[in-house]
């Protein structure tokens, strides 16, 4: 086995899944003004981690019994269809739709690029070389923002999704070729009952979230009916979890503290990093009036930020240990959320840049640490289902933050319109109209300056929600276990 080229490969494969938050944010106000459905934005992005976070525990089982390998590359596979179709899209209903195929892919490829590196390299190398696999989700956001302004200005904003091909291509040849695993075999069940109940909750969690008081009222028998779905979803995949042979999610993994305390921190770790990603190409265009390239250079910080971190944070773990590792990550999400906090359309760029970058460090000492840590405590035939626990609960995070910021949004804007009585001339769909110079030109001043105020309210809602998940963690990171305590 060739360990460089297999740890390129990985790599490239968690590039293509983790480009995704970042490339398509800045690229969303361009497919909004193209194809219409300004209340469906936050869709684009739940249906991606949706289907991520569903379907992640299940490769993540299905790995621990089948091999890394084969489970790699029907990833990447799922992963192209899904990028192929998403940039034919005609239809904000197409696209979304392409994104759920998306998402099923990148439920393999992010575990499994994580644990082939917890399997292929020691203890002692783990924590350096995570590092550098947690950076990738920096460097691939590096280039995602500016590459996504750059294409969405210069060719398309369909090129946002098929330059995923060749890369993908790529991936799937590295492993391929210099992968190479001994499975011993074994008789194991597969727990198909638990992803049917899990993916059951979630979904109606998402649209109550995501639909709640705008497409669906929330005194109405349909709200109530997926309250219900979603409650009676959660308590049957506990009780099959509880009973299967080979539960998809084994709950005495939880006992570990180092896992229960950070994958709770994920959770909300991955609602800050969707907040950020998501919304702030919005607030940059639609609110300072600015380009996709802007937009793109004020999450590229972020980017930039992620590498050197998770990098440092691999030296750093092995001086100070997990713990303080993450405290000083917590720190810098706290800082970067308050600075969010505190944007306003006069602070220009560059400070939202700054809080992006923040937000960036936060994420990369803190995701490094949980690996590692999470790692560390299981052995193999444990790896993959615990690491996939750890990217569920970002998933989840991620799901959760983009339908609840988004639910929040789409609702001010909507008090806003009810406010001016303006509901017979515009929608929340109309908000469109911000983000594209021409459609913005034909508004009268009257509708441009309610949908401005209304977005700027919405989405300084969406940042002093940032702020509170942003304490919330730190609180969860200080009651990490101390260096020799579990």
């Amino acid at each position: 086995m060739k360990r460089p080229f297999v740890l390129a490969a990985v790599m490239l494969g968690m590039f293509l899944a983790a480009i995704e938050a970042t490339i398509v944010a800045t690229a969303m106000p361009s497919i909004v003004a193209d194809l219409g459905g300004f209340s469906l934005y936050s869709w684009v992005f739940s249906a991606y981690l949706l289907t991520n976070a569903a379907t992640v525990l299940i490769f993540g089982k299905l790995s621990d019994i089948f091999g890394r390998k084969p489970i790699f590359m029907i990833g990447i596979s799922v992963f192209l269809t899904g990028s192929t179709l998403s940039g034919f899209s005609e239809s904000m209903t197409m696209l979304i739709i392409s994104r759920f195929i998306q998402g099923v892919g990148a439920g393999a490829l992010m575990p499994m690029a994580t644990t082939i590196i917890g399997d292929i390299y020691s203890k002692e190398e783990r924590a350096k070389i995570q590092g550098q696999l947690s950076s990738v989700w920096g460097i691939s956001a590096v280039t995602g923002p500016l590459l996504g302004g750059f294409l969405v200005d210069v060719l398309s904003w369909r090129y946002v999704f098929w330059m995923n091909i060749p890369l993908g291509i790529l991936a799937m040849l590295g492993i391929f070729f210099f992968f190479h695993e001994n499975i011993a075999k074994q008789k194991r069940s597969v727990d198909y009952l638990g992803s049917v109940w899990i993916v059951i909750a979630i979904t109606s969690l998402l649209f109550i979230l995501v639909e709640g008081g705008i497409g669906i009222p929330w005194n109405s028998a349909s709200m109530y009916g997926l309250i219900c779905l979603a409650v009676a979803g959660l308590l049957l995949f506990v009780i099959q979890e509880r009973r299967a042979l080979d539960p998809m999610m084994p709950f005495e993994i939880w006992k570990h503290r180092i896992i229960s305390i950070a994958n709770l921190t994920s959770l909300t770790t991955g609602m800050i990093l969707i907040g950020v990603s998501s919304y702030l190409p919005a607030f940059v265009q639609g609110v300072m009036g600015y380009s996709a390239t802007v937009a793109g250079f004020t999450l590229t910080t972020m980017s930039i930020g992620w590498p050197i971190a998770a990098m440092a944070g691999g030296r750093l773990l092995l001086v100070i240990g997990y713990r303080a590792t993450s405290l000083i990550g917590g720190t810098s999400l706290i800082i970067g959320a308050l600075l969010f906090f505190l944007l306003s359309p006069d602070k220009g760029p560059v400070w939202a840049a700054a809080g992006s970058f923040f937000v960036g460090v936060g994420m990369g000492l803190t995701n490094t640490s949980f690996i590692v840590g999470i790692q560390n405590a299981v052995r193999w035939e444990k790896r993959g289902i615990a690491t996939a626990a750890n990217m569920f609960m970002r998933s989840i995070g991620s799901a959760l933050g983009a339908a609840l910021l988004g639910g929040l949004l789409n609702s001010r804007i909507q008090t806003f319109i009810q406010n001016e009585g303006l509901e017979s001339k515009v929608s929340v769909d109309t908000a469109n109209s911000l983000l594209d110079p021409q459609q913005n030109a034909s508004l009268s001043q009257k509708v441009t300056s309610v949908l401005q105020e209304g977005l700027t309210s919405g989405l300084h809602l969406v940042y002093t929600g940032l702020l509170i998940l942003a304490v919330i963690s730190f609180i969860l990171i200080y009651f990490l276990p101390k260096k020799g305590q579990e």
